[in-house]
């Protein structure tokens, strides 16, 4: 059986009891949908009331963290080289729609480096968790990126720019390059399940530019730990900094970001 340290034990935790009102909240999503005024209103409450849980309980389990929250944005603990990074409903858009596909996410980050990840989706009961040096876990059985080494055998996850948000033609000439070559390409509009899914080989790979950071902190341990790599778009570590992200397995994460090089390069956009 997988042990989890102290700090997941804490985590994980918090995580459970935020998640017995959001998944409340989402049966009430459900019943507003045909209503004038619709669920908007209420799934903003929804991820803010979520929000409020995390943090009193991880405040009250690590009083000398500091925290990085969707919401509240940065508060700064007693502590100023540790922080919760949280997304308490990532997937708003599902949720408010009533498709039952969106995640908590809960990373920590320790001087610059991410050590801890969560990723929990309340509808499945399925909980990804994974620390630095100990290996990613979905539940309790251990997780590995997927073995494929082809293009052509891939399928891959990314998320499509939207009204007022990222560059339409980029992306579209990213997606005229990838299709012809892959086995597949989904849109299913959370980042951090995107990247727990790569890390249990349900993906194999997954790209998206102009992400926040608490969309991918969790995720991008979780990948790790699974045996994948993760990049910038550039190919270089500042995802956090830049929200452009390339998570894969060790065989196709060259691939793709060749791909995006290339289409980057030649955009005239």
């Amino acid at each position: 059986m997988a042990r989890r340290s102290p700090l997941m034990n804490v985590m994980v935790s918090a995580i459970l009891k935020a998640s017995r009102n959001l998944r409340r909240d989402f049966g009430e999503v459900e019943q507003l949908q045909v209503s004038k005024k619709g669920p908007a209103d209420f799934v903003s409450q929804a991820d803010k009331r979520t929000e409020k849980t995390l943090f009193e309980e991880l405040s009250r389990a690590r009083p000398d963290f500091g925290f990085l929250m969707e919401e509240q944005g940065e508060i700064k603990g007693k502590r100023d080289d540790v922080r919760f990074i949280i997304d308490p409903l990532d997937g708003t858009t599902n949720f408010l729609h009533g498709l039952p596909h969106f995640a908590i996410s809960v990373a920590v980050e320790e001087r610059g480096e991410l050590i801890a990840g969560v990723v929990y989706a309340p509808l499945t009961d399925e909980l990804f968790w994974a620390e630095k040096g100990q290996g990613a876990y979905l539940n309790e059985a251990r997780l590995r990126v997927s073995g494929r080494n082809k293009m052509e055998d891939a399928l891959l996850a990314t998320g499509i720019p939207f009204k007022g948000r990222g560059n339409h033609d980029l992306f579209m000439a990213e997606m005229a390059e990838f299709m012809p070559n892959v086995s597949g390409i989904r849109r299913f509009g959370s980042a951090a399940l995107d990247l727990a899914y790569v890390a249990a080989g349900r993906y194999d790979g997954f790209w998206e530019a102009g992400l926040s950071s608490w969309d991918i902190a969790a995720g991008i341990v979780l990948v790790r730990e699974a045996g994948g790599y993760v990049s910038d778009l550039k190919g270089g570590t500042e995802m956090l900094n830049s929200g452009d992200i390339i998570a894969a397995n060790d065989q196709l994460h060259a691939p793709m970001q060749r791909v995006i090089k290339r289409v980057h390069r030649g955009f005239k956009g």
